[in-house]
């Protein structure tokens, strides 16, 4: 099987994400984009009260599109989240064709040399990438491809969601129905998400 991964804090899961993996299985011939919430990021600071929310509402959207599925991969190591180890255990659970594609934005991959086991994971993955802003500098990408890091980047354009935008939003009590599907702001006000945890 062809293999399309979308790892993330999706913190919360929001209309830019589902956006980007529907143009993935459209454009990219993956019958669903595999969908790996991060519980413990190594790259970021998040509210670990949060976690399980997190991956909950990543159920929720996946069960409204078809084109969805999601893992729990990351939820079952007491281990930060690498992503070298999550797509290494990947390869022993899926019969996978050819390489694991790997969503990323450019803001993320301009990083990745200091990504955990870079090198290695380079070997493993091929990576499709989405415009962040217009953070698209062609030398510096020039420079990763010629190191060793295949890629190719969408032609989507860039969707300015932020999901800190959303948090801030949904502690104000303010509407977020236009940034994020209907049965995540249900979820959110359902739990008083970030009202509290605003990380």
């Amino acid at each position: 099987m062809k293999l399309c991964v979308f790892q993330g804090t999706f913190n919360p899961i929001h209309n830019a994400h589902i956006r980007v993996c529907e143009y993935i299985a459209k454009n990219m011939n993956f019958g669903k984009v595999l969908l790996i919430p991060a519980q413990n990021p190594p790259h970021k600071s998040i509210d670990s009260a949060l976690a399980a929310h997190r991956l909950e509402m990543v159920k929720l959207a996946a069960s409204q599109y078809d084109f969805l599925d999601v893992s729990d991969i990351e939820y079952r190591r007491n281990t930060p989240s690498y992503t070298y180890d999550t797509i290494k255990q990947l390869y022993k659970d899926y019969n996978i064709d050819g390489k694991i594609n790997f969503i990323i934005g450019t803001d993320a991959f301009t990083k990745i040399e200091s990504w955990y086991e870079s090198d290695k994971l380079k070997k493993m993955v091929d990576f499709l990438l989405f415009l962040r802003d217009n953070d698209y500098n062609e030398a510096v990408f020039d420079r990763l491809r010629s190191k060793g890091y295949n890629f190719k980047l969408m032609n989507l354009p860039f969707e300015d969601i932020s999901s800190t935008e959303i948090r801030n939003l949904a502690a104000s009590s303010k509407p977020i129905s236009n940034i994020v599907p209907k049965v995540i702001e249900e979820y959110i006000q359902k739990h008083g998400l970030y009202r509290i945890h605003k990380i």
